[in-house]
């Protein structure tokens, strides 16, 4: 699957609805690696509870746009001993009382607080969505670069397997010339040689190529290392063509580092709003009810010799009440909380531009550095194609007797040599594609 195939990949409400099997069966495209990494990285499914907070959080609730309403009940009782000759009432007394509140508070006016805290809100949302796509950004890229080089060291291992089948050969060939007396043991001994080294990069390459499939289920965060897989995509050798200017407009208005900075100018404009309001007055009712109940009881005669009921009284009263509040003296607090405030926004905007201009040179780096690895490729593939001609040419001359063993080895490592390099100029093409792509947004959207 080619880069430019990625520009849908998965939104981030999509990563928790992916719900396939790891593998379903041992194939393994680029699209379904990315799918499972998406679904197993730690720190995107950290960026998923960051966003649920975040728009948990995004509320008018939140904002103190709503009255507060609280509801208290208070019950209180005393049993007092009262021994006084000259007093009307003496014995064991019990008082009771118990006492229902209802109070609610609103602010009516605090400097437009509650609308400039709502947006505040809004854009704090924003902020972690734009987070979390900067960790899916990361996140993809580790696992396009990881898979591409798995592609590359599976086809340098097969490379190495046709030198070594070629080796092989040429080994087999010298022992039926020495037969016929056509060779020497020092003809068989430079072969051997050659079948060795093969045979020895060969049980490199097959490392090479069991790293880099770990290297793959690492980043895709898997857990067991040891799976196997069979990639499906295939190597394409066509690289894109891409207009820079079209690249740096895409850039600008796509780069997930430039939405993210353009959420906290956002912010530090809000934070300049607030500081603000604290020079308007603050306005505020508190209303209520009370409700109260009280019992006492006597438990032994008064001075007339009589006994007492318990008596009971009652209570209600109703209150609203209105309070203004405007701070005439601070000593430069709030000057200098919007002071900083301004500072604080003028300073996001300097980062936006001095990001933009970073980023233009970056850009064009990258460009340049892909244009580059086109024309390498291009170069890598005439090499290698007057590498393949010429090593047939001497396999048929060598078994001439034409040339001679160390003639035909250096076309054989000429081969390997050009094979490699175009190998390895495709892998460099598919990273700074990938660059490229994520520089200007295009990994997700």
């Amino acid at each position: 699957m080619s880069i430019d195939k990625l520009f849908f990949i998965l939104p981030i409400f999509m990563v928790g609805l992916i719900s396939q099997p790891i593998y379903g069966q041992q194939d393994l495209s680029l699209e379904q690696a990315i799918e499972i990494g998406l679904r197993n990285n730690f720190q995107i499914q950290i960026a998923e509870k960051q966003i649920e907070i975040a728009t948990n959080n995004n509320d008018w609730g939140a904002t103190g746009k709503y009255p507060e309403v609280n509801l208290n009940a208070f019950y209180n009782n005393r049993i007092a001993t009262l021994d006084n000759p000259i007093g009307f009432i003496n014995g064991e007394l019990y008082n009771g009382d118990i006492t229902a509140n209802i109070d609610a508070g609103w602010i009516l006016f605090d400097g437009f607080k509650v609308d400039i805290n709502k947006k505040r809100l809004e854009e704090l949302e924003k902020q972690t969505n734009s987070n979390s796509k900067l960790v899916i950004e990361d996140a993809i890229q580790q696992i396009i670069n990881a898979y591409y080089n798995t592609l590359i060291q599976q086809k340098q291992l097969e490379v190495f397997e046709d030198v070594l089948e070629i080796s092989e050969d040429r080994v087999r060939f010298q022992k039926i010339r020495q037969e016929y007396g056509q060779a020497s043991s020092y003809d068989i001994l430079q072969t051997e040689d050659a079948f060795l080294s093969d045979s020895t990069n060969l049980i490199i390459q097959e490392y090479s190529l069991s790293s880099a499939k770990r290297n793959l289920l690492l980043a895709m965060g898997e857990r067991v290392f040891d799976k196997e897989f069979t990639l499906t995509d295939e190597l394409a050798d066509v690289a894109n063509v891409y207009v820079y200017e079209e690249l740096e407009n895409k850039m600008l208005s796509e780069n997930k580092d430039i939405q993210a900075l353009l959420v906290g100018r956002e912010l530090a404009s809000i934070n300049a709003k607030l500081a603000k309001s604290n020079r308007y007055p603050r306005i505020s009712v508190n209303g209520g009810l009370n409700l109260s109940g009280s019992m006492a009881k006597l438990f032994s005669e008064d001075q007339m010799g009589n006994k007492r009921d318990a008596a009971w009284g009652k209570s209600a009263d109703l209150y609203v009440n209105f309070r203004g509040t405007y701070n005439l003296f601070d000593g430069g607090t709030r000057t200098r909380s919007i002071q900083n405030a301004e500072m604080e926004e003028m300073i996001s905007a300097l980062s936006i531009e001095d990001a933009k201009r970073s980023l233009k040179m970056q850009l064009r780096n990258i460009y340049e550095d892909y244009e580059n690895q086109r024309r390498l490729l291009n170069i890598s593939d005439k090499l290698i194609e007057n590498a393949k001609k010429n090593l047939e040419i001497s396999t048929e001359r060598f078994k001439a007797g034409q040339i001679n063993s160390f003639e035909y080895r250096t076309i054989q490592l000429a081969y390997i040599n050009a094979s490699q390099a175009k190998l390895n100029a495709i892998f460099n093409l598919k990273n700074t594609e990938t660059e490229l792509v994520k520089l200007v947004g295009g990994l997700i959207r």
